[in-house]
């Protein structure tokens, strides 16, 4: 499939793919990068419905690394243990040290 017929889910999906492992992103950052920058809120439909999709939708929060989506994953703390798993400190639904392991789609890749 060419990516210019990829569906936005799919692009979502293929952007998310690539954050690296400990590190986080935004629905805004993947939005931005995909020339839709009003569309974070699309990102996260998408993420909340990726389970079968082999995407690692533990790694995006919202914009001040809150763990936004989390009631979307089984159990209680799935999402946090996942990041955890990592290396990434989470406090009261927070990643803690944002700045340093947030990863930017648009200065990643170009």
């Amino acid at each position: 499939m060419k990516p210019e017929t990829l569906s936005f889910f799919e692009k979502v999906y293929e952007v998310a793919r690539l954050i690296p492992f400990g590190r986080v992103t935004s629905y805004g950052a993947i939005a931005s990068y995909l020339g839709a920058p009003r569309s974070s809120r699309m990102v996260g439909y998408a993420m909340n419905v990726s389970g079968e999709k082999n995407v690692p939708a533990h790694r995006v929060v919202n914009r001040v690394g809150l763990l936004t989506g989390k009631h979307h994953f089984e159990g209680t703390n799935l999402m946090q243990q996942l990041l955890e798993a990592e290396g990434v400190q989470v406090v009261d639904n927070q990643v803690q040290d944002f700045d340093s392991l947030f990863w930017d789609p648009s200065k990643e890749l170009k």
